[in-house]
């Protein structure tokens, strides 16, 4: 059986394959960055948060306003970013960032996901006048967070950053930040969604129709339509990535200078003697197994 691709090395051999071979074959990353630990403080919160939903919506015993539900998340969602912040600190420490600072630049993200939650719940109680556990096992569309799903089959793995689950089928969400461009997806966003869609078609045995990128600095929602081209371009591209994973040579330099100049990597990477004697040791290593 093959070893499976993650999801994430799609979209990073479009962005860069060069970086993708250092990291993953070369095993050098780039130093701590406050956006690195900021991310990864945000999903590790949006973790949790999909653990305490259930109960937060099973909790509503009767019509409520959308301030209390909202209030009720606001509340929760702090409560969790803090304690993750807090387990985060000596990382935090690295990049000069104190805690309370932290909380104020993550914060806006779980706000906004306070509302979108609340006021799906608030509108879907409106319109059935249902409550507590009826109200969960009816809710639509149920929306969860930092989904993992892998398959065998598709030797594709991944952590889907949300799913809205409606009676007809799934819509994956993915929640970036940075620039957005100026019309449709950026290529390697694009791809994530598209591999998603095949992992929960297999999944759930119903067709992924469609996903949408939310650009969380612009507050916009793109969309992708699913489509059997997409489709297949995303398993080429999984072959593209096996097949450089285990190549002996190093790819070319990246053609966009923009990307170079923001890569944390950039010295070692312009460092072909280093790389060759870090390549040709690596290459020893496995073939003396």
């Amino acid at each position: 059986m093959a070893k499976r691709i993650s999801v994430t090395m799609l979209s990073a051999y479009l962005y860069c394959k060069r970086k993708l071979y250092l990291e993953r074959v070369l095993g050098l990353f780039e130093p701590a960055k406050e956006a690195l630990i900021k991310g990864s403080i945000r999903h590790a919160t949006y973790e949790e948060i999909n653990k305490i939903e259930e109960p937060l919506v099973k909790s509503i015993t009767q019509t409520t306003a959308f301030k209390d539900i909202y209030d009720m998340y606001i509340h929760a969602y702090a409560k969790i970013l803090r304690n993750i912040i807090h387990k985060n600190r000596f990382r935090l420490k690295t990049v000069k960032l104190p805690l309370l600072d932290a909380f104020k630049k993550i914060f806006p993200f779980f706000v906004r996901e306070s509302k979108i939650r609340a006021e799906n719940i608030f509108n879907f109680v409106a319109q059935n006048k249902i409550y507590g556990e009826d109200l969960w096992n009816s809710l639509t569309p149920k929306i969860k967070s930092e989904i993992k799903i892998q398959s065998d089959e598709l030797e594709l793995t991944g952590i889907i950053d949300r799913i809205e689950e409606y009676q007809t089928g799934s819509v994956p969400i993915e929640l970036k930040t940075g620039s957005m461009p100026k019309q449709g997806v950026w290529p390697g966003h694009r791809i994530q969604i598209a591999a998603y869609a095949l992992l929960l078609e297999e999944k759930f045995k119903q067709p992924i129709k469609e996903g949408f990128v939310h650009y969380l600095d612009q507050n916009e929602k793109r969309h992708i339509a699913i489509n059997p081209f997409l489709k297949q371009e995303v398993k080429e591209l999984k072959e593209k990535v096996r097949l450089l994973l285990n190549t002996p040579e190093l790819p070319k330099i990246n053609e966009n200078s923009n990307k170079c100049k923001v890569c944390g990597l950039k010295d070692q990477c312009n460092d072909e003697k280093y790389l060759k004697t870090l390549l040709n040791s690596k290459t020893k290593a496995l073939n003396s197994k």
